[in-house]
């Protein structure tokens, strides 16, 4: 028989290495720096001191780290082009780095202080932080439903509360609206007992009763519901990001196969083409 020569797949494609080199810890690393650095340099020009001892090069360098992040998205683009889109965290920072390009004059001058959003692209590159803000994504439809039990319950609680004190006390409880102000302060705990309680029972001495009753209802039970919410959420994304780091290698594995399995096709028939010609013709 024959031995035939095998060739392995074609090189890898100039946006995959592309790719694979945007995702290495230097870049990252390099970003994650330059993002600190201009924090710190978007901090200083908030300072006349500064501005007058070293504007024109804080400038320079602050137009210098825009640049290095213009090419960054733009190497992105190329690299992954209208799947860059559908990654949120992909349009976040182009938002972020597009706002900073505006010229920020005239009308368009409060967009001079959005500029400190980038500092939030940080977020996009240390994976802990970024599991903290998926998290809390996830977690809003639950904190929906929490909030809209805490709306009741401030509802019936301040109802409760104007009919019961708002004669007494119309600064704090005259109408629906100054009731459920003074029961946010109340649930805040700020200056709760001495400020507001402690005068009412003054008055209604049994007050202490709904005052504790709506404090343990609304502080001490359905602001740990939301905390237990947001800590579920985070723990989902977390076992949600391991699972697919785990099951990332297979999938390359597979792929690197499918390419192996399809290189060793095509030189298949490459090969046999000539001999089952001839053998047909005879």
């Amino acid at each position: 028989m024959m031995a035939m020569e095998l060739t392995l797949p074609a090189a890898m494609p100039w946006r995959q290495r592309l790719m694979v080199w945007l995702e290495t810890p230097l870049i990252q690393r390099s970003l994650i720096a330059l993002i600190l650095v201009n924090a710190v340099i978007l901090g200083l020009e908030t300072s006349p001191s500064a501005m007058r001892a070293w504007g024109p090069w804080l400038t320079t360098v602050d137009q210098a780290i825009l640049a290095v992040f213009v090419v960054e998205i733009a190497l992105r683009l190329a690299a992954h082009r209208l799947a860059f889109f559908r990654d949120p965290w992909s349009v976040f920072d182009f938002i972020v780095v597009a706002i900073a390009l505006i010229p920020a004059s005239g009308p368009l001058a409060v967009l001079r202080a959005l500029r400190v959003l980038r500092v939030l692209r940080i977020i996009t590159l240390v994976p802990s932080m970024k599991r903290v803000v998926g998290g809390l994504l996830s977690a809003l439809p639950g904190l929906g439903s929490v909030s809209a039990i805490i709306g009741i319950i401030f509802y019936v609680a301040a109802v409760i509360a104007t009919k019961l004190f708002g004669a007494a006390f119309p600064q704090w409880f005259g109408t629906l609206g100054d009731s459920a102000f003074t029961l946010f302060q109340v649930m805040t705990l700020e200056s709760w007992a001495m400020g507001i309680v402690r005068p009412v029972m003054e008055v209604f001495p049994l007050a202490w009763i709904f005052f504790l009753l709506f404090i343990l209802s609304s502080t001490f039970t359905l602001l740990n519901l939301f905390i237990a919410v947001i800590v579920n959420a985070i723990q989902q994304e977390h076992i949600g990001e391991t699972q697919a780091e785990t099951q990332a290698p297979a999938r390359d594995e597979i792929s690197l196969l499918r390419s192996e399995v399809a290189a060793l096709r095509k030189q298949l028939r490459v090969r046999r083409g000539p001999a089952w010609g001839a053998h047909g013709s005879r």
